[in-house]
C-alpha cells in the first residue's frame, strides 16, 4: 500500500525527553538555579511550558531558531527575577541564557539514547521501505544523534526544517521530502512517489500528524494516551507500525 515511510526523530526514534531532563538537571545544578527556583521540578515546568509554546511558534515560522534557543532560557530567568519591566533584556541575563542554551544542546547530545527496542524495528522497516527522517530539530544536534545511533545507514534521506526553510506542520517540508525521494527513484528507474504512496510516522500531533494532514499524506500517530483528534492510524508504540505495514 505504501512505498516510502517518513518518520520523525525526537521521541519517535530518539529518547529526547530523557536526554532533555538529564541535561536540564545538569544546568540546574551548575548554574545554581535553586537560587531562583526552589526545586528542579519548578524550574523544569516553567522552562518546558514556555519551550513548548516557542516550538509551536517556530513550527508556524513566527520566530527564528536563534530566538527560540535564547528565549527558552531567558524568559524563565527574567520571570523569576521579577519580570521584564524590572530586568528587561539585561546583558548579564542574556549572556547567561546564551551560555545555557549552547551547553544544553551539547548536553542533550551527551545524554542521547534511542527509545527502548527501537533499533531492530527501524532496521526491519528499512529492509522493506526507503525511510526518510523529517524533523524540525536543529541540524547540528540531529546529525550528531543520527550518526551516534548506529542507524544512519537505515535512512535514505534526512530532511530537516532548518535546511529546507520551513517547519512541520507546513506541508512544504513534506513536499520537499517527496521531491528528494523522487530524485533518487528517477535515478533508479522507478516511478515517482505520489502522496498516496507515503506514510508519515511521529509522536507530535501538532507537527507530525497535522503537518501530514496538511500535506495530504497518511499518518501514524504514536500516542500512549487516548485522544479524539483524527489520524489515519493511532498506535501506542513503534512496534505496532510493523503490524499496520504487514511486516
Amino acid at each position: 500500500m505504501y512505498k516510502a515511510i517518513f518518520i520523525d526523530w525526537d521521541n519517535t526514534i530518539g529518547d529526547w525527553t530523557s536526554s532533555e531532563i538529564a541535561a536540564q538537571q545538569d544546568l540546574y545544578s551548575k548554574y545554581h538555579l535553586q537560587e531562583f527556583f526552589p526545586s528542579f521540578s519548578e524550574w523544569y515546568t516553567t522552562y518546558d511550558e514556555h519551550n513548548t509554546e516557542l516550538w509551536e511558534r517556530y513550527g508556524k515560522s513566527e520566530i527564528p531558531k536563534d530566538f527560540l534557543q535564547l528565549d527558552r532560557f531567558l524568559f524563565p530567568l527574567v520571570q523569576a527575577l521579577g519580570g521584564e519591566e524590572r530586568w528587561g533584556h539585561s546583558p548579564q541575563l542574556v549572556a547567561l541564557a546564551e551560555a545555557m542554551g549552547e551547553e544544553f544542546l551539547a548536553l542533550t547530545n551527551h545524554y542521547f539514547s534511542l527509545l527502548p527496542d527501537v533499533k531492530p524495528l527501524v532496521e526491519t522497516l528499512s529492509s522493506h521501505f526507503p525511510l526518510t527522517i523529517v524533523s524540525n530539530g536543529f541540524g547540528s544536534v540531529q546529525y550528531y544523534k543520527i550518526r551516534r545511533s548506529g542507524l544512519e545507514e537505515c535512512f535514505r534521506h534526512v530532511v530537516l526544517s532548518e535546511e529546507v526553510g520551513v517547519q512541520k506542520p507546513n506541508p512544504a517540508i513534506f513536499d520537499y521530502a517527496i521531491e528528494v525521494n523522487n530524485q533518487t527513484r528517477l535515478q533508479q528507474g522507478l516511478e515517482p512517489l505520489t502522496k498516496a504512496d507515503v506514510l508519515m510516522v511521529g509522536d507530535s500531533y501538532t507537527s507530525d500528524i497535522q503537518g501530514a494532514i496538511n500535506a495530504g499524506i497518511d499518518q501514524v500517530w504514536i500516542t500512549p494516551q487516548a485522544d479524539d483528534r483524527p489520524a489515519t492510524y493511532k498506535i501506542e508504540s513503534l512496534k505496532e507500525l510493523l503490524l499496520i505495514l504487514g511486516i
